[in-house]
């Protein structure tokens, strides 16, 4: 059972880039989870899956060398989704029904988590230098945070400047 959540139920055995794969899908997940439930739903799983891989990736990577093995993806599904929460978020306090989730938004956080989580400024960059299992999901968090913030700031500048 460890296995296959950090796999994310097999997503990070997939070549190349497993940590981009299981970003995909997570979008599409949160996709769904927010049609089904809208934000509180997504933001629900969010908590859940992220509670889920601070606790399953320790055992994971117990006792092998590589404190952080690409196909441990649960981290990419955390930050994901912390990522989608602000779309989501947005869409929800709108009014906006469920599955109403244009677009700019899920494109933008998807495109803004892999690029922290690629480029990994900051912390992000000092969470991911930790090598232990706290460090394999906080960068996925950080990154998640980061892009969060900037989809937020890019749909304030879209909405608040660009369409006057």
């Amino acid at each position: 059972m460890i296995r296959a959540l950090t796999t994310w139920f097999g997503i990070g055995y997939l070549r190349p880039a497993p940590g981009t794969w299981a970003s995909a899908v997570a979008v599409g997940l949160a996709y769904l989870l927010h049609g089904l439930g809208g934000f509180p739903l997504l933001l629900g799983a969010t908590v859940i899956v992220t509670a889920l891989g601070f606790w399953a990736v320790p055992q994971a990577i117990a006792g092998q060398p590589d404190k952080d093995p690409s196909e441990i993806v649960i981290d990419e599904v955390a930050g994901q989704w912390i990522a989608m929460c602000a779309p989501s978020a947005g869409f929800w306090f709108a009014g906006l029904a469920p599955w109403n989730f244009p677009y700019p938004g899920w494109v933008g956080a998807f495109l803004l988590f892999r690029l922290f989580d690629i480029w990994k400024p900051w912390i992000i960059g000092r969470a991911d230098r930790r090598h232990d299992a706290v460090g394999v999901m906080l960068d996925d968090v950080l990154a998640g945070l980061f892009a969060a913030i900037a989809v937020i700031l890019a749909a304030g500048f879209a909405h608040g400047v660009l369409m006057r």
